[in-house]
């Protein structure tokens, strides 16, 4: 064989050596895509973990919260319950019990004319005084019960407060209260009754 034939044909040793470097490097490559392809793997899966975490936190914060306020509700609730029950209750009873103290006022009184009944002396002096001293007993306790006597002779007609059964020639001023029939009573600047009176007539 020529000489330069031999010095162009390839050398398989060398071929080998090439193709196996070759190999190295692109199994070198693919092993480093996988490992960050592993890394880029961990850090999404870590982040998935991180955001589950705080979902969960947040859902136990808010359930936590919704508890907090069912409760506070339910308090409330049952807060404003007992209020209307016990206020319902004291109007019940203040519509029972509304002339409680009055009566105590006036037991006095049914005292000294029960007194009066059992005297069998025939005193008229001791009855009429027995008499005086109750009336003021009567008094005594319209004036803790707040309610005022009207007797307004002398006074102008107010037809909130008294009632005219007749006008008769006087030397008052026209519609000036000139004697009282009946006498009338207020309570607490409520009229009760009014008074009963004559008044004087237009000269």
């Amino acid at each position: 064989m020529p000489a330069d034939t031999q010095a162009t044909q390839p050398n398989p040793s060398a071929t080998g050596q090439a193709a196996h470097a070759y190999s190295s490097q692109a199994q070198r490559a693919s092993a480093d895509a996988q490992a960050v392809a592993g890394d880029e793997a961990a850090v999404a899966e870590a982040a998935a973990d991180v955001d589950v975490a705080e979902l969960r936190r947040q859902l136990e914060a808010a359930e936590e919260k919704a508890r907090q306020n069912y409760e506070n509700w339910a308090r409330a609730t049952a807060e404003g319950e007992n209020i209307r029950r016990r206020g319902q209750e004291d109007v019940a009873k203040a519509h029972k019990f509304a002339i409680e103290g009055f009566a105590e006022y006036l037991l006095p009184v049914m005292d000294s004319l029960q007194a009066a009944l059992a005297d069998t002396s025939g005193d008229a002096t001791k009855l009429r005084e027995g008499v005086e001293l109750t009336l003021k007993q009567l008094y005594a306790a319209f004036e803790k019960g707040r309610v005022t006597e009207l007797n307004p002779v002398g006074e102008k007609f107010d037809p909130h407060r008294h009632q005219a059964i007749s006008m008769v020639p006087a030397d008052q001023e026209a519609n000036t209260v000139v004697a009282v029939l009946q006498r009338g009573y207020t309570l607490a600047d409520r009229v009760l009754r009014p008074a009963l009176v004559t008044v004087a007539a237009p000269k």
